[in-house]
């Protein structure tokens, strides 16, 4: 699924899953903001808690930094990725308190260990792509549509209401994807 979106990210790519399998995500880098290997994705947290796969850039991300110093002992900052902002974010306020507190265009997968769960996230305005759906029992998702449709199990019919909507207004407004079953 990472080859079919190789022109997104040609800096890295990496991978990661669970232990048990039960859970794999890939990622395709375009280093921007952090051009050493500090940056690479999947990026786990300094805490062990977190894993995040993430499209974007978090605009404020200095000022998150500067205001986790100033509440908390400092993360041992291992680079100067906002990917890593992101997840020191998460570690110490929480998922709710970072989506209210981050500024910019994104899209991100970020597994809790703990918890044992998946949250997909976007930016507010939906700037950034994120296609997901269910596959039979497999949830996929993805930045791009043609990443979800290497799936062996993917099943590209046409979803007429969203053809409609692309007809009426020359885009196909989110929740929407033009195959049915998927969303974006």
């Amino acid at each position: 699924m990472c080859d079919q979106i190789s022109h997104r990210g040609p800096n890295s790519e990496g991978y990661w899953q669970t232990d048990d399998g039960m859970l794999a995500v890939g990622h395709r880098r375009l280093s921007i903001l952090d051009l050493s290997a500090a940056g690479h994705q999947p990026m786990h947290s300094e805490c062990g808690r977190y894993v995040l796969v993430f499209n974007g850039e978090i605009y404020n991300h200095l000022a998150l930094r500067s205001l986790l110093s100033e509440q908390t002992a400092e993360p041992n900052w291992r680079g100067q990725s906002d990917t890593e902002t992101l997840l020191a974010c998460f570690a110490v306020w929480g998922l709710e308190t970072t989506l209210q507190a981050v500024r910019g265009m994104f899209a991100f997968a970020l597994w809790d260990k703990q918890e044992q769960e998946l949250t997909l996230a976007r930016d507010r305005m939906g700037e950034k792509p994120l296609y997901w759906g269910w596959c039979g029992d497999v949830l996929l998702f993805g930045s791009e549509s043609k990443a979800l449709k290497a799936h062996p199990g993917f099943n590209a019919e046409v979803d007429r209401d969203a053809l409609t909507l692309l007809l009426r207004h020359c885009y196909i407004p989110a929740p929407y994807s033009i195959y049915r079953g998927f969303n974006q």
